[in-house]
């Protein structure tokens, strides 16, 4: 399987409802170092995984609608707690949705999988990996 990994980072303010959380309870700032793995089991036309600079704005698009976002007050996630893993299939998901929409190249079409991983700091991160 070749792949190819692009990186770009977000910050968001969010907080959550569990004791398991414990301090983080509280609103609290959150920057991720996002790194997104597009994978294919053969190389396309042109010996390439996926064009990388397609990739990275790709990235940067779907990491542009959460930046500087208090996630707590976003529709979408109402009543949900945005943990690290769970912000790592939102992005895996919408770069999926890019990827069937074109906007990777018709290249794109013949990737098998995406996984996105949010680094909370260099000790400590959480992926999601998706089939295409």
């Amino acid at each position: 399987m070749f792949s190819i990994t692009v990186r770009d980072h977000v910050m968001v303010a969010h907080s959550f409802r569990g004791e398991v959380f414990g301090p983080a309870q509280r609103l609290h700032g959150a920057t991720f170092v996002v790194d997104a793995t597009f994978r294919r089991p053969e190389l396309d036309a042109d010996n390439i995984v996926v064009d990388i600079g397609l990739a990275t704005t790709e990235l940067k698009a779907v990491l542009a609608d959460l930046n500087y976002r208090n996630l707590d007050d976003e529709p979408a996630f109402a009543g949900v707690n945005t943990s690290t893993e769970f912000l790592a299939k939102v992005v895996a998901d919408r770069l999926a949705a890019r990827v069937h929409a074109g906007a990777l190249g018709d290249g794109a079409r013949g990737l098998a999988g995406i996984t996105v991983s949010l680094h909370e700091s260099h000790v400590a991160w959480a992926s999601y990996e998706r089939a295409l």
